[in-house]
């Protein structure tokens, strides 16, 4: 930082706000942090009495912070994402459709570790909407070495380290599982429930089937549902691990190859994930699906409705993170529930 003559200042970097005031017409930052003092800028600042700058010197092997904004902002950005104007050094990321996001962790924080370097996001794994906020990239100072840039752009490797995948399953079927549901002696309240969540990712359900009890008939229902041509399938009760809840050894008769039976995620423990040769997916739903504000399915739908294949090891990385707080009223999914 250096003080020089204004009429010296063209292509310096202003190192601070520059407030011009005009009575009864305008008082705010005429010229911001970070700007570069054009030509055209210098009777104006002669006019608001700065007869000397304080500024940065632009040497070479320096970046302005708003060129050093573009090239972390690359660094993120994958497709389905709009970008921000630069503005004071920052550029924000938002979705350009409703999908699953996705954040590369172990090469964000590489980047992260680096000094001077920021990129923030939300929280990877989530389902994001149309317009919503993703990430925002500066550099912390007004001006940043060039070799510091290129260390970034060497731990952030050549793929962005966000992912935005727009929601690609359209249809599901639905298996009530149950005799008491099946015979009517209690109404089906479950079914409408996902249904809702199914629909608010724009998945259709094709057909419900009750099945009853017992394993060959909620293997059979299955059989069933997979003809209708179903994305998903998603079986709704018996999953505990009670000798009458035949849901999950319904499952496995069916053919699916199990991911898993059980999650660290309360509420919803007793979740079952599987998948079918043709990539089919079918859940077992437990019943606290059915009346908590939210559970271990609104976890995973959003990544079942892009087609994102899902591991054990995804779900042991919900343990973090995977208690409810039981919050009344609940604020889902606005909350550190599976975050």
């Amino acid at each position: 930082m250096k003080l020089i003559r204004t009429e010296d200042a063209v292509g310096h970097v202003l190192c601070h706000d520059m407030t011009q005031i005009i009575q009864d017409t305008y008082k705010d930052a005429r010229f911001r942090k970070g700007h570069i003092v054009q030509p055209e800028d210098i009777p104006v600042l002669l006019s608001m009495g700065k007869e000397h700058l304080y500024v940065w010197e632009m040497v070479p092997g320096m970046v302005h912070e708003n060129d050093a904004a573009e090239r972390l902002c690359a660094l993120c950005r994958g497709a389905y994402m709009d970008r921000s104007p630069v503005k004071e050094g920052k550029i924000e990321l938002r979705a350009a459709c409703d999908g699953l996001f996705l954040v590369d962790s172990p090469r964000l924080n590489a980047v992260n570790s680096l000094e001077d370097i920021m990129i923030a996001t939300r929280h990877g794994g989530t389902a994001v909407r149309k317009g919503d906020k993703l990430a925002g990239t500066r550099v912390i100072p007004l001006v940043i070495a060039e070799e510091r840039l290129r260390a970034a752009e060497a731990a952030a490797g050549p793929t962005p380290l966000l992912e935005l995948k727009p929601y690609t399953k359209t249809t599901a079927a639905i298996v009530a599982t149950g005799s008491e549901v099946k015979s009517g002696r209690i109404q089906d309240t479950f079914t409408p429930v996902v249904q809702k969540k199914l629909a608010a990712f724009g998945i259709r359900t094709l057909d419900v089937v009750y099945s009853g009890d017992g394993v060959d008939n909620v293997a059979a229902a299955i059989d069933a549902m997979r003809k209708t041509g179903a994305e998903l399938i998603f079986c709704t009760g018996g999953m505990s691990v009670d000798p009458d809840d035949n849901t999950p050894g319904g499952i496995r008769q069916s053919g699916a190859r199990i991911v898993t039976y059980g999650a660290p995620v309360l509420p919803g423990a007793m979740f079952l994930l599987g998948y079918y040769a043709d990539g089919t997916a079918v859940c077992g739903l437990p019943g606290c699906v059915m009346y908590a504000g939210a559970t271990i399915f609104d976890l995973a739908l959003p990544r079942l409705a892009a087609g994102v294949e899902m591991t054990r090891a995804d779900f042991a990385a919900m343990g973090e993170g995977g208690l409810c707080l039981g919050c009344k009223p609940c604020h889902w999914p606005n909350c550190p529930f599976g975050k």
